[in-house]
């Protein structure tokens, strides 16, 4: 039987805390992932297949990205996590440009693997990922293995796959007044039509994220400020923000449909502005203060 630190046990005990509070309005995908990340962790997992594996699905910019980086960098620390836009991947090339066109080259996934032998393997929108590459996802999953082109065999036994995908969301935003399992049920069997079946069963947990609501934005927002204002005060910048100030910003920043990516630009920009006008109106060199 395996035995486990008692540090170990209680950061697995707090990871479920740790999301909640860094994931804001998605409260019913933690339990599920933080299931897998668990049995991951404690070596249930079957030694000849990742960790654990996820399909994220969802409308932009409520969380699916920031979910996988931040439990990547609680587990395993910064700089674990290896992003893949399937954008890019759409041609027939494109397993070469993953694995290498070349007997000397190990292509992209090859120099992530090559940095660490643990992590997480992010494949954003991967219903845009051509064929081809969609049948590298079944090997990774099945057999949980690549041979690279230079003929060297990596194992991904130490990595957590995460697929994101927006399938459904045009759906989705459209359900406003529907419960949120009808619109689970909804994507889902999306999720079936557009992608293989035998690529869907082989993924641990298939999970819907919600769309996010004004109230979910404004608590985002502070969290954001929150962040920023640390980032700022560590350059050696003072800010100060009231009330009237942060309802100006959720108004500002909330969007519908994008989620939490206007909001943060709408962040950024006023607190960095705020730093500039006032260095400016000191008269100085432009320095911290």
């Amino acid at each position: 039987m395996n035995t486990f630190s008692c540090e170990t046990l209680d950061r697995l005990r707090d990871l479920e805390r740790h999301l909640l509070d860094a994931i804001k309005g998605q409260d019913h995908v933690i339990p599920r992932v933080v299931s897998v990340l668990r049995r991951g962790e404690m070596g249930l997992a079957h030694p000849s297949r990742p960790k654990g594996s996820f399909l994220f699905v969802g409308p932009t910019g409520v969380g699916k990205t920031e979910l996988a980086s931040c439990f990547t960098e609680y587990l395993f620390g910064s700089g674990h996590l290896h992003r893949f836009d399937m954008s890019e991947f759409q041609n027939q090339s494109s397993v070469g440009l993953l694995l290498g066109q070349t007997p000397t080259e190990i292509g992209m996934l090859g120099k992530a693997m090559e940095r660490s032998d643990k992590g997480t393997l992010l494949f954003d929108e991967m219903e845009k990922a051509h064929p081809l590459v969609l049948d590298l996802f079944l090997q990774i999953l099945d057999v949980g293995r690549i041979t690279l082109a230079t003929g060297e065999t990596k194992n991904l036994n130490g990595y957590y796959i995460v697929f994101t995908s927006n399938i459904g969301s045009a759906e989705a935003m459209r359900m406003e007044s529907s419960a949120f399992a009808t619109i689970e049920r909804t994507v889902l069997r999306r999720v079936d039509q557009v992608l293989r079946p035998e690529l869907v069963a082989r993924i641990n947990e298939k999970v819907v994220f919600n769309r996010l609501s004004y109230l979910v934005q404004r608590e985002i927002c502070e969290q954001m400020l929150d962040r920023e204002i640390k980032r700022l005060e560590s350059l050696g910048f003072e800010v100060h923000l009231d009330a009237h100030a942060i309802e100006q910003l959720v108004r500002e920043g909330f969007h519908r449909t994008l989620g939490a990516r206007p909001m943060r630009n709408t962040v950024d920009r006023y607190l960095q502005e705020r730093v500039v006008n006032r260095v400016m109106e000191s008269k100085c060199t432009l320095r911290p203060f």
